[in-house]
């Protein structure tokens, strides 16, 4: 997976050191109108009637990879907002309704690799950017139905499945996540459409 902003790839523990070099784990805080400014695949319009969390500046900044909610007022929606090269880039995204999780098997987050039972895990698409989005291309991938990766990965909230152990320490999963999920972002920023124009 390639992290645009630091020009490497995280291939697992053996270049943790150097991948972690380049990286700052710490979600700065940041207000409306940032995150408004953020959005990447909607219009500005829609930005500004975004509902943001009401409690965001009680959110756990330090603990933080990036900011991620549901919408409270359309829980088909949620969004993601997070810092890339000193900048800072948010996804608007669509829970998908074709899919219908078991409540007797286990399913994994494709970002922060948490493993859930039943709704835990969510199938969500996000628009393309530019002309590509705008003609309905979609990326999705299986993210925690809360969108609190970071916390999952840093132990500070548990699934319903409890304690999952593995052999990565706290901070490659971390690097693991943050990989994962500029990889998504990596997607959702190609606009396929005006690519196969030019």
């Amino acid at each position: 997976m390639a992290d645009t902003a630091a020009g490497l790839a995280y291939a697992g523990p053996e270049n943790i050191t150097a991948y972690a070099s380049e990286r700052s784990w710490i979600m700065n805080p940041v207000g409306e109108k940032e995150i408004r400014g953020s959005f990447v695949n909607c219009s500005k319009g829609e930005a500004r009637r975004i509902n943001l969390p009401r409690d965001l500046p009680e959110f756990p900044w330090a603990d933080l990879d990036f900011l991620g909610w549901r919408d409270p007022g359309a829980l088909d929606r949620g969004y993601l907002v997070a810092e890339r090269g000193g900048e800072l880039v948010g996804v608007t995204l669509r829970l998908s309704p074709e899919v219908r999780r078991s409540f007797t098997k286990s399913t994994v987050c494709s970002i922060c690799v948490t493993a859930h039972s039943g709704t835990g895990v969510a199938l969500f698409t996000a628009p393309r950017v530019g002309a590509s989005g705008r003609q309905g291309n979609t990326v999705g991938t299986y993210i925690c139905a809360d969108l609190a990766c970071s916390l999952y990965v840093r132990g500070k909230k548990k699934t319903d499945l409890g304690m999952q152990f593995e052999t990565l320490t706290a901070e490659e999963r971390i690097v693991r996540t943050v990989a994962n999920l500029e990889a998504f972002l990596d997607k959702v920023a190609e606009d396929t459409l005006s690519s196969t124009m030019a």
